[in-house]
């Protein structure tokens, strides 16, 4: 397959999931879907707003952004829901799991959706087979529909994900640019809000091809230096690399690991679990971070992967707490069928200094015994700076010597941050799908 690869150019994904609230929702609850559904902020409330919608809702002209009053008044069977975001950042990391089954260069945009660079991926198929693979194994893993852009760039991958939805495939190349880009209007171009758009069309720039034959002294003067950038996307240029690490503000940290053969034997998969808590704990520590939410990754032998987590009262660090937490995870949801790979990722990660510790009767007098230790390195950090001293599990890794238990795979990224609880999937910042 390597001849239907480039020689010098990339070939990279923009995996974008459709309606992903209202979708994650239909998946676990069987009986919403086909049905008109809507995942809504306050929805008690009059002035609640529709956060995101299914296709079935988008028929009767609901739309996101929507108020609630005004969706009802079109969609009176309209069946509305709070949403759950921790089903939803459960869902996007197994989504993200499968996308790192195909290359290593994984790059989330948001929770659902994300670049993939397939250029050294040809043992999996050509673009397209690879393309259709992981829109299949997603919808069949997960029962989450998604639409893929194949593109030599990542702006094309994106704008090839919009054009078909759901459930879509769209190969979109340089030479395409002309006749499928340049007639759309300038503020379907990825890149282009509402504001730019006014800015562009009081330049009597209407369409992407204007946009692409503009003059750039004119494109700096009215939007900065992004509007040169905007021009040469809009001539299908972009240089940009998919960069796994490039996500800094949704980080996780997290360890997986393939078995050396299926198991179903309780013990063994929990002593495995026991030793990922150990490599998450050290790598938490040494990013001097904790975690507020963890997660379990569980993939069966007939490659079935299902991710389940828990937003925690207190953040965690320590391998003993990790380990209680995935221990609690998988006793309750592994179904008993051979295990072929465990994975624990820690999300919502937090600073020290930003971790307020709810103190309840159970965790009081432990604590209350190590405060006088707090304060006396507090005042030491006052005095002297926050570097003067430092628990010893964030010290550097070089001695540290952490087992390895068949593959580890490291899950650096998988964009689940509850803090931006209603930063929008991709279909849901518009209704152009």
């Amino acid at each position: 397959m390597k001849h239907m690869y480039p020689k010098n150019g990339r070939v990279i994904l923009h995996v974008d999931m459709n309606s992903f609230y209202a979708s994650v929702e239909m998946a676990y609850d069987p009986s919403l879907k086909g049905k008109p559904l809507a995942i809504a902020g306050n929805p008690e409330e009059r002035r609640g707003i529709i956060v995101t919608c299914s296709y079935e809702a988008r028929s009767f002209g609901v739309k996101t952004t929507m108020p609630l009053w005004e969706a009802k008044k079109l969609c009176p069977q309209l069946i509305i829901m709070k949403p759950n975001f921790e089903r939803y950042r459960a869902a996007s990391m197994g989504m993200f799991d499968i996308l790192r089954e195909y290359s290593v260069l994984v790059e989330p945009v948001s929770i659902d959706e994300g670049y993939v660079d397939i250029t050294d991926s040809y043992e999996f198929g050509s673009p397209l087979e690879i393309a259709e693979t992981i829109q299949k194994q997603i919808f069949q893993q997960l029962d989450l529909p998604c639409s893929i852009g194949i593109a030599p760039n990542k702006f094309l991958a994106k704008m090839g994900s919009d054009m078909k939805k759901p459930m879509g495939i769209t190969v979109l190349r340089k030479r395409d640019v002309p006749h499928i880009l340049w007639p759309m209007e300038v503020e379907e171009m990825h890149g282009v809000g509402k504001k730019t758009g006014e800015k562009l069309r009081n330049l009597k720039i209407t369409t992407i091809g204007d946009l692409a034959k503009a003059d750039e002294v004119q494109l700096k003067a009215a939007l900065g230096i992004n509007g040169p950038r905007l021009k040469q996307k809009a001539n299908g240029n972009d240089s940009r690399k998919v960069d796994p690490d490039s996500a800094a503000e949704f980080k996780s940290v997290g360890n997986s690991t393939t078995l050396p053969r299926d198991v179903t034997n309780q013990r063994e998969l929990l002593q495995v679990f026991e030793k990922l808590a150990g490599q998450v704990s050290s790598r938490l520590k040494r990013k001097k971070v904790l975690a507020t939410s963890l997660g379990i990754t569980i993939r069966y032998k007939d490659r079935k992967t299902i991710t389940r987590s828990r937003k925690l009262k207190n953040p965690i660090q320590q391998d003993d707490e990790i380990f209680k937490i995935a221990k609690e995870l998988f006793i309750k949801h592994w179904n008993g069928n051979a295990v072929r790979l465990l994975g624990i990722t820690g999300t919502d990660l937090v600073e020290p200094q930003q971790a307020v510790k709810q103190l309840d009767l159970f965790s009081y007098e432990k604590d209350a015994k190590k405060e006088p230790l707090f304060q006396t390195m507090n005042l030491l950090r006052k005095k002297y700076g926050s570097k003067i001293i430092d628990h010893a599990g964030t010290l550097s890794e070089i001695n540290i010597q952490v087992p390895k238990i068949g593959t580890d795979t490291s899950f650096n990224k998988d964009f689940l941050h509850n803090s931006h609880p209603m930063r929008k999937p991709k279909e849901e910042k518009d209704d152009k799908s």
